[in-house]
């Protein structure tokens, strides 16, 4: 085979495993290398197909905008993507990048190489796009990654005002085909393909390497998404460039920051133009809110709330109510007690809720309470001697509170916590397992620490209506316990038919809208919620252990 030389030059900015030319149309003219390996076919029979043959259904539209958004001259990638021959032998993953050289007559110059770790995962989310959790965690991965090659990776922040509302008023395929081409935009101009999240409505984030301006990247984002000035919708970049030598935990922290600024105040004209200037401020900021929760804590300014938890073993009748902490704004507490165990502050927290539990208590005659305890908190002798001595003053309240231990922050030393745990036993209080089966040391404290009830996480319980093979998972499980002779609790619980679930396999107690809200009074039993509906309790905050 001659090659042009204009081929041979487009090929001359990289190594690579497989050496592809596509044409202007989307056909394999050039195909040199481990094709075999690659794609599934030797490269003679590359030669003359269509490069979307050989991509899997996923990456197809990724490989589409990354090779329409080249310009003359303008290199893109690499992404990573799934191959696969036409054998039909399995998915390869493999690292592109592309080149058009000028005057070749639209031809993109491809090389490919065999995709390594941490690029080779897929994100977890809608469209190959990660959600906002797992991208700061694979964010820091990859800018530690890229930087050990020498790249100069920033963090980007998109927002396309409006996408979604226009997307809202077409019809079901053609929204959907608009948000997987966004998607596949977004993805296309991240690192590696794998380094970009849908972060909040018409707003995302992506790693990329810093080689042009965000007035470049938006522009080219208008262009390959097609949208007309009618409809309003103007995409909207702010990139912020990295410090080379930044730990890692700063990195996290930075990125943190920038998307909460992002989310609150969208592309603003006052920005941090750096991850640095960006970590500075978030320390600033955390700092200005542990000083506030510290007030906070010390003057126990915050709302127990409860809901109950009924017992299985007949008709539903209460047991107890959780008390649930709630802030000023009821909003969902989980950012404030993250930073309280992150400030180490959850101790005094933790502490301030077992003060207001023990007054509720000792004023409400008949009621039982179970409180949450941090993994932080039960991993030190002090607290639980405090706790002790609170809880020895009243003698009256025996048997009237309970525990919930739960993996908001990870117990490293179980035999100590176990010990700790069986002081606070010996004092009447039983102890609960809280969120069982959500992390993955849920088996090891299992194992390790002697308790008398294990919650099943809300996200197995609430599934059990479309879900058998859950259902099968629950009967185990509450068998297990019922060797190690340990109660189960079912929480989540919205309707009856999954009441009918749990009760079927041996579910002890259970939790949820189905029996009532968190109030902040503690309501007779039943108490169901006025014109609830299994679709309106989904985005219930039941607790936040």
């Amino acid at each position: 085979m001659t090659l042009n030389p204009k081929s041979l030059l487009g090929f001359a900015f990289a190594s690579a495993d497989l050496l592809i030319e596509v044409t202007a149309e989307g056909k394999i003219s050039v195909a040199l290398g481990a094709g075999e390996a690659l794609a599934g076919s030797e490269d003679r029979n590359l030669r003359g197909a269509r490069l979307a043959d050989f991509v899997a259904a996923e990456d197809r539209q990724l490989v589409s905008v990354l090779l329409g958004g080249l310009e003359d001259g303008r290199r893109a990638g690499p992404v990573v993507v799934r191959l696969h021959g036409q054998s039909g032998d399995g998915e390869r993953a493999a690292s592109l990048s592309a080149f058009r050289l000028p005057g070749h007559g639209g031809a993109v110059s491809c090389v490919l190489s065999r995709a390594s770790a941490p690029h080779a995962r897929r994100a977890p989310g809608a469209y190959g796009l990660h959600d906002r959790a797992t991208f700061e965690s694979a964010a820091t991965a990859l800018m530690a990654h890229a930087r050990e090659r020498g790249l100069d990776i920033e963090l980007a922040l998109v927002e396309l005002a409006g996408f979604e509302a226009v997307a809202a008023l077409a019809g079901e395929a053609e929204a959907s085909d608009m948000r997987g081409r966004l998607a596949a935009v977004i993805r296309a101009e991240s690192y590696a393909g794998a380094s970009a999240a849908q972060i909040g409505d018409d707003r995302f984030a992506l790693l990329r390497e810093g080689r042009e301006n965000g007035e470049a990247l938006a522009s080219r984002i208008a262009r390959l998404l097609a949208l007309s000035p009618d409809e309003g919708v103007q995409p909207v970049v702010r990139a912020l460039g990295a410090d080379p030598d930044m730990p890692a935990d700063q990195m996290l922290k930075a990125i943190r920051y920038a998307m909460d600024d992002f989310l609150r105040d969208g592309a603003k004209t006052s920005p941090p133009a750096t991850l640095a200037e960006a970590f500075e401020r978030s320390v600033a900021q955390t700092l200005n809110q542990a000083a506030t929760l510290g007030r906070r804590v010390e003057a126990k300014d915050f709302t127990l709330f409860y809901q109950p938890v009924v017992s299985l073993d007949g008709p539903a009748r209460l047991h107890h109510y959780e008390a649930l902490i709630r802030f000023g704004d009821q909003g969902a507490p989980f950012p404030m007690i993250r930073m309280a165990e992150e400030m180490d502050l959850v101790c005094a927290l933790d502490a301030a809720v077992v003060d207001k539990a023990l007054d509720k208590l000792a004023r409400t005659p008949g009621l039982t309470l179970a409180v949450n305890l941090s993994g932080r908190s039960i991993s030190r002798d002090a607290f639980v001697s405090q706790i002790k001595g609170r809880i020895m003053s009243y003698p009256q309240l025996k048997g009237r509170l309970m525990f919930e231990l739960t993996e908001s922050a990870a117990v490293t030393d179980l035999d100590a916590a176990d010990r700790r745990l069986q002081t606070l036993r010996g004092l009447g209080c039983e102890i609960c397992l809280d969120d069982f089966g959500a992390g993955a040391s849920s088996l090891a404290y299992l194992q390790r620490l002697n308790v008398d009830v294990v919650k099943i996480d809300g996200a197995f319980i609430r599934e059990l209506e479309h879900d058998s093979r859950g259902a099968a998972f629950i009967s185990q499980l509450v068998r297990m316990c019922g060797e190690m002779k340990i109660a189960t609790l079912a929480e989540m619980v919205e309707t009856q038919l999954v009441e009918d679930v749990v009760r079927k396999a041996g579910v002890h107690m259970a939790q949820g809208w189905l029996y009532g809200a968190a109030a902040r009074e503690h309501a007779p039993f039943p108490a169901p919620l006025p014109g609830a509906t299994p679709a309106r309790r989904r985005g219930a905050v039941d607790s936040w252990g």
